[in-house]
């Protein structure tokens, strides 16, 4: 099914096309300068690197169904998991079933959705793409149009770097316009927003989702994903704007001297032709749709790894119209939805083990079986789609980094686990999930999924799914 070794080669070679691979003992077991933990992360003692995710290979002994089945039974019935609990452990070496139970059954899978979505956007439009965010000359002179290309990554200043490092950037934009527009005053901003099409919230969002900082208005111009601060928590609480593109058009304005009151939505009009017989004096004057200033953001593989890290909804339902644009489906979420599905049809997944409303997992109509979650990382793992492969170095890991970062640190038999384990959480009301990769402690590689709904308490709910990774870790079964 997959080269022993593959897991290990993706992670190493991640480095190689300009992803940050995060701290802990990873970073020293492939091969990177060793960097400190972050100074947020819970206060546990480093581990000494062991030998056991370097020595993952086709030797290692492959774990018997049986004896896994003993040892995360007593786990999965665990009653902080709540009434229903479906999981998939897969040998990612043979393809063999380890572990199932209702892995063929449909449920909530809040943020591990983002696998399907980091998957197809991979698929669809490749690791090396980028998106533009454009300025081109308005109708009237002085009138300058900003045209959203769905990077929602854009920064504002240098100053924004930390939640999104080498983003794009709203100033740098503003001083190739300035420079473009020579001697001509800028008077007016008009905001492009028509790449996007449909609602702007979706289907299975929570009223309070916008206003706890949840997510944006899915907008195809934005700055720092429509957070008006540039910083990331969690489990939301990062204020929005309530008008994402209008917000990042005043903003543009006022870096090239216009006043806020003159900013508005419209559109861009189209490229005037250029007359071969014309004087160079007129082809040197600006005419309407003329490009006046271009940037673009980091490669595609870097959104997306940005996007798992950080379980960021907004980045996900803009990597999910992308996939629609690709398509030539309309770039909406019901797009989206179509796009995403087909191509998992594409990439030969079963994607009738899926129902789609956001790309995000946000909704919580979204129901996905842990089948497809461990078929789509068993992919990936493999060498038939090697684009899929940069979903692991975007995967947080256990411990150390991204929605991992505080977990897996006790008690202290799952210590065992931290940078062993990489995975994409998921949480709702009463939903808690995790997918992902780990290597046993018999050098294993495996991919599994762990969908539990009905748990009171999410704060056990998610220890109790670490126990079930930790619990494979450890097993010498």
């Amino acid at each position: 099914m997959v080269s022993a070794l593959v897991i290990l080669t993706l992670l190493a070679g991640a480095a190689a096309v300009g992803l940050v691979v995060r701290p802990g003992p990873v970073d020293e077991w492939l091969g990177a300068e060793p960097t400190a933990a972050p100074t947020t992360a819970a206060p546990t003692p480093e581990p000494t690197p062991t030998p056991v995710l370097l020595a993952a290979e086709a030797d290692g002994a492959a774990p018997d169904p049986a004896a896994v089945k003993a040892a995360l039974d007593p786990l999965v019935n665990a009653s902080a998991l709540g009434s229903t609990v479906h999981v998939q452990v897969v040998d990612a070496v043979s393809g063999t079933v380890l572990y199932e139970r209702n892995a063929d059954k449909m449920t909530t899978p809040a943020s591990t959705t983002k696998v399907l979505t980091a998957a197809t956007v991979l698929a669809a439009r490749g690791p090396a793409h980028r998106l533009e965010t454009r300025v081109v000359a308005g109708e009237r002179p002085g009138e300058v149009v900003i045209i959203g290309g769905g990077d929602p990554t854009l920064a504002v200043e240098e100053d924004d770097k930390d939640l999104f490092p080498g983003a794009a950037r709203l100033d740098d934009l503003a001083a190739q316009v300035k420079k473009a527009l020579g001697g001509t005053k800028p008077t007016r901003v008009t905001v492009d927003t028509s790449l996007f099409t449909g609602p702007e919230t979706a289907t299975g969002w929570g009223s309070g989702d916008i206003a706890d900082g949840q997510v944006a208005r899915i907008q195809p111009l934005m700055v720092n994903a429509g957070r008006i601060e540039p910083v990331h928590n969690e489990y939301g609480g990062d204020p929005r704007h309530s008008d994402p593109a209008l917000a990042a058009g005043k903003l543009f304005a006022k870096m090239i001297g216009v006043p806020a009151s003159a900013v508005a939505r419209g559109e861009a009009p189209e490229t005037a032709a250029v007359d071969p017989s014309a004087s160079a004096a007129a082809s040197a004057t600006i005419a309407p749709g003329d490009e006046l200033g271009k940037v673009e953001s980091p490669p595609m593989v870097q959104i997306v790894d940005w996007m798992l890290q950080q379980s960021d909804n907004v980045v996900a339902e803009a990597l999910g119209r992308q996939v629609a644009l690709a398509a030539g489906e309309e770039p909406s979420f019901k797009g989206a939805a179509t796009a995403m599905t087909d191509q998992l049809t594409e990439l030969g997944l079963p994607a009738e083990l899926a129902v789609l409303n956001d790309a995000s997992g946000l909704s919580n109509r979204n129901t996905i079986a842990p089948e497809l979650l461990v078929k789509t990382l068993a992919l990936a793992a493999g060498t038939d789609q090697p684009a899929l492969s940069n979903i692991f170095n975007g995967l947080p890991v256990a411990g150390w980094s991204g929605t991992l970062e505080t977990r897996f640190a006790t008690p202290s038999a799952n210590e065992t686990a931290q940078g062993i384990v990489r995975a994409k959480t998921g949480s709702l009301s009463g939903v808690n999930t995790l997918a992902g990769v780990l290597v046993t402690r018999e050098r294993r590689p495996l991919v599994f999924a762990i969908m539990a709904k009905g748990g009171a308490n999410a704060i056990t709910a998610r220890a109790a799914l670490d126990d079930i990774a930790a619990r494979l870790v450890a097993c010498g079964c």
